[in-house]
C-alpha cells in the first residue's frame, strides 16, 4: 500500500547517573549537540520521556527540552513518549506545548501516558486510581484550550470557568497516548490522534480498537534495538547501562506491580529476556523492513539514543552507523515495495 514516508527518529531520557564524568550543564549541552547532528544524518524526528524524583536526573521538564531542540533544529518533528498527563494540570500543558508548537514553526507532537509511579502521584497530591478520568478530561480541556474560546468544562476531576487561552497554536500538536495495557490502548484509539507504542506491544489491540470505533489511526513506534557493526561486543558492553535501565522500569511498576515482577539478575538477562534486540546493519535492514511492512500504520520509528551512564559519543557511534548503513536500506526497501 502507498503511505506516507515513514520517520526514523532518537529517543531521549536525558538521565545522567552516578558517578558523573561531567556535570549535568556539560551533558545536556552534548545531547543538544547530538540532536543537531543526528538531523543532519538524516533522522527526521526526537521524542522525550518524563519522570520525577529521580536521581539520575531522569527529564522531569521534556517541553522545556522540547523548546531547546526547536531552537537548534530545522525540520525534526518533535514529541514527547511521553508526558505524565494525569499529575499535571491540563491548562499548564496546553500553554507550554503551544509555545513549542510555536516556537517550532509546527513540529511538535504532545505523547501523554497515564503514569505508574506510586512516588510521582503521592508527591503530586493525585490519587493514582483517578488516572483513567484526569487522562480524558486532561485531553478534552487541551483540545479546548488550543481552539482560543472559553474553555467552559465541568467534569470529576477539573473545574475550568470561561477563560481562553492564549497564544492559539496555528498547528495544534496532535496528542498520542501511550500505554501497554488494554484498556489505555483502547482508549488511545477512541481519544487519541496516535498510538505510542513500546517495542512493538499492542498493535494488534490497537487496530482492533480502531475498527470497532470505525477510526483511522496511526502508530508512533519506540524500538528498543540496538544496531551496531557488532552487536555481540556492544551488547557486553552495554550490559551495566541495560540493567540499570530495565530493572528501573521494574522497580517502578512499568512492566506490573513492583515486586512481583522481578528483576534481572545481570545485564545479560535482561538483554536476552526483555524488550532489547542487538542486531547488525544486515539484521536491522530485514527486521524493520519487515516491522513496518506488517504495521503500515505505522509513521514514526525512534530508537533510544544512549542509555542511563553510556556516554554520548558511545551512542553517536551507533547513530552514525544507523545513519550510513541501516536507513537509507530501510528507506529504499519500502520504497522498491510502494510502502513509503
Amino acid at each position: 500500500m502507498t503511505r506516507e514516508r515513514v520517520r526514523f527518529g532518537l529517543w531521549y531520557d536525558f538521565r545522567h547517573p552516578a558517578p558523573r564524568a561531567e556535570s549535568f550543564e556539560s551533558f545536556y549541552s552534548s545531547c543538544l549537540e547530538q540532536i543537531a547532528w543526528a538531523e543532519e544524518l538524516g533522522f527526521e524526528s526526537v521524542w522525550l520521556t518524563e519522570h520525577h524524583f529521580c536521581e539520575d536526573g531522569y527529564t522531569p521538564s521534556p517541553l522545556v527540552i522540547a523548546g531547546a531542540i526547536a531552537a537548534r533544529t530545522r525540520s525534526m518533528r518533535i514529541g514527547t513518549n511521553l508526558m505524565l498527563l494525569p499529575i499535571a494540570d491540563p491548562i499548564r500543558v496546553a500553554e507550554d506545548a503551544a509555545a513549542v508548537s510555536i516556537l517550532s514553526g509546527g513540529r511538535f507532537d504532545l505523547g501523554v501516558g497515564l503514569g505508574y509511579r506510586q512516588l510521582e502521584f503521592d508527591e503530586f497530591k493525585v490519587p493514582i486510581r483517578n488516572r483513567p478520568s484526569r487522562m480524558e478530561e486532561g485531553v478534552e480541556i487541551i483540545r479546548r484550550a488550543w481552539r482560543g474560546e472559553p474553555i467552559r468544562f465541568s467534569g470529576r476531576r477539573f473545574e475550568i470557568g470561561d477563560v481562553a487561552v492564549g497564544p492559539v497554536p496555528e498547528h495544534p500538536p496532535r496528542i498520542l497516548m501511550g500505554g501497554m495495557s488494554e484498556p489505555a490502548i483502547h482508549r488511545a484509539a477512541r481519544i487519541g490522534d496516535g498510538f505510542l507504542s513500546t517495542g512493538g506491544i499492542g498493535h494488534d489491540i490497537y487496530r482492533a480498537a480502531l475498527a470497532a470505533e470505525g477510526r483511522s489511526g496511526e502508530i508512533f513506534a519506540g524500538h528498543w534495538a540496538i544496531i551496531s557493526p557488532d552487536p555481540e561486543a556492544e551488547a557486553r558492553k552495554l550490559e551495566p547501562h541495560i540493567l540499570y535501565q530495565a530493572n528501573n522500569y521494574i522497580d517502578w511498576g512499568a512492566f506490573g506491580p513492583p515486586g512481583e515482577v522481578p528483576r534481572f539478575p545481570t545485564g545479560k538477562d535482561a538483554l536476552n529476556e526483555g524488550l532489547y534486540e542487538c542486531w547488525d546493519a544486515n539484521t536491522a535492514i530485514k527486521e524493520l523492513t519487515r516491522f513496518l511492512r506488517d504495521s503500515p500504520e505505522i509513521r514514526d520509528v525512534h530508537f533510544w539514543a544512549q542509555f542511563p551512564g553510556e556516554p554520548v559519543e558511545s551512542g553517536s557511534r551507533r547513530i552514525q552507523y544507523m545513519a550510513s548503513e541501516v536507513l537509507p536500506e530501510v528507506r529504499k526497501a519500502l520504497e522498491i515495495s510502494g510502502e513509503s
